[in-house]
């Protein structure tokens, strides 16, 4: 499915002081480039604000004059794509992931004018949506026409003209829509990543971000593996065993291999090699207790 993704990341967070909202952290990582991680197989990705680091390369655009509001700057995004979809985003959605992203774009190349998430509250949230762009156009246009320009309009104004389909959050992804408003939120995010049931996959996420990697890694056989290592061999063995099952699986991946079956094969030898360490280690207890008596 041929998309473009329009970021909103211009707005004067106000109830943050008027802080460079994208540019704060959740889990270590830009609230921007967590969102921009949520949509990685857009065709062009349009970032509507001032520019700043990412980790991926985006179009930078602006709103002119700048501050003209959320409906001036999707306008200005826009004009940069040529996709016929358009998924538009806030840059301030922690929790956003890729199955509701696709979730949004299956319901929009399906239905009337594109597709809206609907939070748990019944809202629709029509910067978390994937719009026609054909019927974008036409109403932003038609609303410019009307008024003059689309500064200081609101999208109720646009969303009214459209047919949408609401898509609602999943149990999966019930925060799919949570949006960093104040700093109240932002506090309750970085709690929320930091939660027994929620961590490792948010560290592991942020960790292959920041090495620039995109490999499925299942924790569970990679800490089973620490953990054989740790007690069948001894407790430093876990960290530098699993340092070196990527190392192999990474040049297995190098000579051709899909990289989450290498990280997979990697696993299962050097977990194989712990238990027969252990098993070994174990029957020369039991023969030394036996010579013993």
């Amino acid at each position: 499915m041929i998309f473009d993704a329009v970021i909103l990341a211009g707005g004067g967070a106000h109830r943050l002081g008027g802080v460079d909202k994208p540019a704060l952290s959740v889990g270590a990582r830009a609230l921007l480039d967590r969102v921009l991680d949520a949509c990685p197989d857009a065709r062009t990705t349009v970032v509507v604000g001032d520019r700043r680091p990412t980790a991926r390369p985006v179009r930078w655009t602006r709103e002119t004059p700048p501050g003209g509001g959320p409906l001036a700057a999707l306008g200005a995004g826009l004009h940069e794509t040529t996709a016929p979809l358009v998924l538009v985003l806030s840059a301030d959605l922690p929790f956003l992931d890729r199955p509701t992203v696709r979730a949004l774009l299956d319901a929009a190349d399906d239905n009337g004018d594109g597709a809206v998430l609907r939070d748990p509250d019944g809202r629709d949230q029509p910067l978390v949506a994937a719009y026609r762009a054909e019927a974008l156009r036409r109403e932003i246009a038609l609303l410019a026409t009307e008024h003059g320009s689309l500064r200081d309009l609101p999208l109720r104004a646009l969303t009214a003209e459209l047919e949408l389909t609401p898509v609602s959050v999943t149990e999966r992804a019930p925060l799919a829509s949570f949006d960093c408003d104040t700093w109240e939120d932002l506090a309750a995010a970085r709690a929320r990543i930091r939660e027994h049931g929620n961590v490792l996959d948010e560290w592991m996420t942020a960790v292959k971000n920041e090495l620039g990697i995109d490999v499925a890694v299942d924790t569970k056989t990679l800490l089973d593996l620490a953990r054989d290592a740790a007690h069948g061999v001894a407790r430093p063995a876990a960290p530098l065993t699993t340092f070196l099952v990527g190392y192999a699986a990474a040049r297995a991946a190098a000579s051709g291999a899909d990289p989450a079956q290498a990280v997979a094969e990697a696993s299962r030898k050097a977990a194989d090699l712990a238990l027969r360490w252990a098993a070994e280690a174990e029957a020369d207890a039991d023969a030394q207790k036996g010579g013993s008596g």
